[in-house]
């Protein structure tokens, strides 16, 4: 039987044996329960953002900062929270995250400044960033290899794919009485999922070694966390979203929107410098050397970008220009996200089916029409005829490619590298989040009042983005196929 990379050390085995059937499922449910909670995050803010920019007086392109903020703590910081969680072990990070997380909830919903809204919204990206993948690594090395682990992880992927659809249906419901409702209602049911996870998630004896655990007591190696490299990189990612959400207001010629671009050009390629000098660097650049990850990551990027971007679009169409309530919007947002919960159990079989590459070629290809058919619509918005298709269509996409994506992205690495490659993968998807956002706000009215000359005109520029975000992965998702060929 082929050892899992995150299995514990054989001192620990027999501990692990003998856990009684009882806790580990109480751990799956601690787990899954919060994998729920961070897959919702940004879908729960959807629906909200327009009651939310209404109540704080934001104009669309401020606004996206509320889903983008959580995106770019998520993706800016990922790497930096993998080695977080190597240095200072997976429970008490796990823990303190969630502790966090709640914390934060609890600030955000009682926020009146906007500037501390999103300061919420990053630091819960990054609480993300450490519980998401731990939680995943937990299941590896406490659950037994064969059918309990496989069931585990099941468990752990079909909340995760459910996240979305279940913070639409929230969001609707409770932004009928107050959008704050929609930041506030994680931090009850985390703070349960704290109280149980004291008692049920793992010590350290139950985790990998750290590097340099063998060496001499009295030469300890040396805890580096590269903080040089993460701040570079997540300094890097705000200032280009700042940049560009800055563009349309300022033009080119303007320090406050090329300045921002430039100090991120900085930000960036101090992170590359910084990233090749260190001892112990963030990302390990020998993955980029793998075409299947670099098209995984880059396919991934459009469609989780273009997919946001048009839900976004849709949204402040329905709520801010047609006046459409918060509970309906999610209801007619909804097939775009519940087909994948609904067929997330059945992912492995579909991708063994019918290949990965052949899978992701039609997510991306369904996306892009998709996104053709909205550049068609009508006004007044009618749900059959302009919204439906559309929306089924981007399901079905994610339905075909979220799996196959996730796998190609790490197929053809060798097995020490596949780490790395995962959250160079995970990284991309969230940053092209939250660059597809940005752009996709700048580019709508600054006001109501603006767009309702002319709804389909003022809304047009925004869906052409989509659309073309959404053919640059398909042409990603092509030269796959036509690499693989021969």
């Amino acid at each position: 039987m082929v050892k899992s990379p995150y299995s514990p050390p054989p001192a620990v085995a027999p501990a692990r044996a003998g856990r009684s059937r009882l806790p580990l499922w109480g751990l799956l449910a601690v787990l899954a329960g919060n994998m729920l909670i961070d897959a919702l995050e940004v879908s729960v803010v959807v629906v909200a953002l327009p009651s939310l920019a209404a109540d704080l007086g934001l104009a669309p392109v401020s606004a996206q900062w509320a889903m983008t903020g959580f995106a770019a703590g998520f993706g800016g910081l990922l790497l930096f929270g993998a080695r977080v969680v190597a240095l200072l072990g997976r429970r008490r990070v796990y823990l303190t995250a969630l502790l966090v997380f709640a914390a934060a909830s609890v600030v955000a919903a009682l926020a009146t400044d906007p500037v501390l809204l999103v300061a919420t919204r990053f630091v819960k990206g990054f609480c993300a960033a450490l519980t998401a993948p731990t939680g995943l690594a937990i299941i590896s090395t406490t659950f037994p290899a064969g059918p309990q682990r496989q069931r585990a992880l099941s468990v752990y992927t079909l909340f995760g794919a459910s996240g979305f659809t279940a913070g639409l249906l929230l969001s609707g419901a409770l932004t009928e009485i107050s959008w704050r409702l929609t930041f506030f209602f994680p931090a009850p049911v985390v703070l349960v999922l704290f109280a149980l996870g004291l008692r049920l998630v793992p010590g350290p004896d139950a985790e990998p070694a750290p590097p340099g655990a063998g060496q001499a007591a009295e030469q300890p190696a040396p805890r580096r966390y590269d903080f040089a490299g993460a701040l570079t990189f997540a300094a890097g990612l705000a200032a280009l979203v700042q940049g560009i959400v800055s563009l349309p207001a300022h033009g080119w010629a303007d320090p406050r929107s090329t300045g921002l671009l430039a100090l991120a050009v900085a930000a960036f390629a101090a992170f590359t410098v910084i990233e090749r000098r260190v001892p112990e660097p963030l990302v390990d650049f020998r993955v980029f050397t793998s075409g299947a990850m670099v098209r995984s990551a880059l396919g991934a990027a459009a469609l989780n970008g273009s997919y946001l971007g048009l839900l976004f679009t849709l949204t402040y169409q329905l709520q801010v220009l047609s006046g459409w309530s918060p509970l309906h919007t999610a209801l007619a947002l909804l097939p775009a996200a519940a087909p994948l919960a609904v067929t997330a159990l059945h992912s492995g079989r579909l991708v063994a089916g019918y290949g990965a590459t052949r899978l992701i070629t039609a997510g991306a290809l369904f996306a892009f029409v998709g996104y053709l058919l909205q550049l068609r619509q009508s006004w007044p918005l009618q749900y059959a005829s302009d919204l439906l298709l559309t929306t089924l269509l981007v399901g079905a996409a994610f339905v075909c490619s979220f799996a196959a994506l996730n796998l190609r992205a790490t197929a053809e690495l060798p097995p020490a590298e596949r780490g790395a490659g995962s959250g160079v993968y995970q990284t991309a998807v969230q940053t092209g989040a939250a660059l597809v956002l940005a752009a996709v706000a700048a580019l709508l009215p600054a006001s109501a009042a603006a767009a309702q000359a002319d709804p389909l005109r003022a809304c047009r520029p925004a869906l052409v983005l989509v659309a073309a975000v959404g053919a640059a992965g398909l042409l990603v998702a092509l030269t796959g196929r036509r690499t693989r060929r021969p």
